[in-house]
């Protein structure tokens, strides 16, 4: 149970901050004034990535341990909140929309490698029966729905409160407390 919740609060955290990103890009780049097919652009990258992930994560998950996978996808998204920090309003349009697009694209991977790994900790820590496995799975998934929500509101109030570049450094710094906290206390 305790390894199970660990998970489940590193999952958690990851969630809340991946809510808050898709609703910092979209709502930045939309008071910028960028079209409406830019902005769907934006995320082409982040769910095509996400999809590459989805395809390994589970075979890296067996191979070298949830507690590894999990550190290795909170370190790639605070890689990808410090690379999509160092966007410039000086730079052009194209430009930054590559930019951005990259960064979305390394976040996509480690939103897949956290949500492969921590699914698979489900079925490693639930007890044994299918009820028991079935009614974990259904409390995290949900759970996972509601902590998006609420970091799809988070991504505004930090837009609003402290600016795109402060509230990237402020979620880099969360998931860094996130990822000591998987690395210090979950079993190799």
């Amino acid at each position: 149970m305790r390894n199970y919740a660990i998970v489940t609060a590193a999952y958690w955290g990851f969630t809340l901050s991946d809510g808050a990103l898709r609703m910092l890009v979209l709502l930045h780049f939309y008071r910028l004034g960028y079209s409406p097919f830019t902005l769907a652009f934006l995320f082409l990258l982040y769910e095509a990535a996400g999809i590459g992930a989805n395809l390994i994560g589970g075979w890296l998950a067996t191979r070298h341990g949830i507690r590894r996978m999990l550190a290795v996808g909170l370190a790639t998204e605070i890689a990808g909140f410090c690379l999509l920090s160092a966007l410039s309003p000086s730079w052009g349009a194209a430009l930054s929309v590559v930019w951005v697009v990259v960064a979305q694209g390394i976040c996509g991977v480690a939103k897949d490698l956290i949500k492969t790994a921590s699914k698979s900790a489900i079925k490693l820590t639930a007890p044994d029966g299918a009820s028991t496995l079935f009614r974990w799975v259904a409390w995290f998934t949900g759970s996972k729905n509601a902590m998006k929500g609420a970091g799809f509101f988070l991504g505004g109030l930090l837009l609003e409160g402290i600016g795109f570049r402060a509230a990237l450094w402020a979620m880099a710094a969360a998931l860094a407390c996130v990822l000591a906290g998987v690395l210090l206390s979950l079993p190799p």
